[in-house]
């Protein structure tokens, strides 16, 4: 055998070496990216279930409450009533009891006071039940995983109370809302894209206090949403790499590099784009890009 054939052969052996170190580097990607998609299920079966089973005593609880409220107001009735009454009171003794038992009790503050104390319990339960149904529609594990058409804005307020956590102590939110039609899409998934988007815009704010925008449109065929924040930017080298599985600019132990990779997996599964733009020191903004119709997602050119 010639050298010219031992180097050929050579040249192919390394050639197919290299082929099978990218072969394997996409599979590890890959396995990676279900690994924690199959945790990200888990995770919205089990806030599912968590959710279901804090609805029902909430649901009593806030039955319960009204019947209370109409319970004080018909005992204020009747304590109005005694009220009235109290001039009549032949009996001295009774009297001078009565008073002074209104007087250590405070009865004016307490009628004062208990609707106060009723309206904040009634908001406070109202709360929950809003965080509890927002659970709910944030994982919605109980819905088939099917093309549905849905009102992305719902979604994404859906995903802000359910982070509200991660971004009430670092950023004001304003939304510039458009006027979206509704969109057919995987509406689990979607809110996945939105909460990694969010809860990136939050631990880039360095800052004291900075400010998430949240602004969505009509494009043609399309819809679009964009997440934008003050906070430290993006260095120019790092943009190319931005949603390469495992890369973060996070310090260690605060980031896996996976919430932007599978975000921008989704958003190539329903056939859009995803777009980014940052200056250091101003903030970064991302855009998703969506087609309205999944008919015509087929024919739309991906990320």
């Amino acid at each position: 055998m010639s050298d010219v054939q031992i180097r050929a052969i050579v040249g192919e052996l390394i050639k197919t070496n290299r082929d099978l170190k990218e072969v394997n580097s996409k599979l590890s990607d890959a396995q990676s990216k279900l690994i924690q998609s199959e945790k990200l299920a888990s995770i919205g079966q089990l806030a599912a279930g968590v959710a279901h089973e804090i609805n029902n005593p909430i649901g009593f609880i806030f039955s319960n409450f009204g019947t209370l409220e109409q319970y004080l107001e018909d005992l204020f009735q009747m304590l109005d009533a005694y009220e009235q009454a109290e001039a009549s009171v032949s009996d001295g003794a009774a009297l001078a009891r009565i008073r002074s038992l209104k007087a250590d009790l405070d009865i004016d503050y307490l009628k004062e006071d208990i609707p106060n104390l009723m309206r904040e319990s009634r908001d406070g339960i109202q709360r929950v039940r809003k965080i509890v149904q927002d659970l709910k529609d944030f994982s919605r594990v109980d819905a088939r995983q099917e093309w549905e058409s849905v009102d992305l804005h719902a979604g994404i307020d859906s995903t802000l109370n359910i982070v509200n956590n991660e971004i009430k102590y670092k950023a004001d939110v304003v939304k510039h809302y458009g006027a979206l039609p509704e969109v057919q899409c995987l509406p689990s998934e979607l809110n996945q894209v939105f909460m990694n988007l969010l809860v990136n815009a939050a631990h880039a704010i360095t800052a004291e206090r900075g400010t998430i925008t949240i602004s969505t449109g009509v494009e043609g065929p399309n819809v679009w949403v964009e997440v934008a924040d003050t906070g430290a930017g993006i260095a120019q080298e790092n943009l190319k790499r931005i949603f390469d599985p495992f890369f973060t600019t996070k310090p260690v132990g605060k980031g896996t590099g996976l919430g932007l990779s599978l975000s921008y997996g989704i958003v190539q599964k329903h056939s859009g784009r995803m777009e980014v733009h940052s200056e250091l020191g101003v903030g970064t903004r991302f855009r998703v890009t969506l087609p309205i119709k999944h008919e015509e997602a087929a024919t739309q050119p991906a990320a």
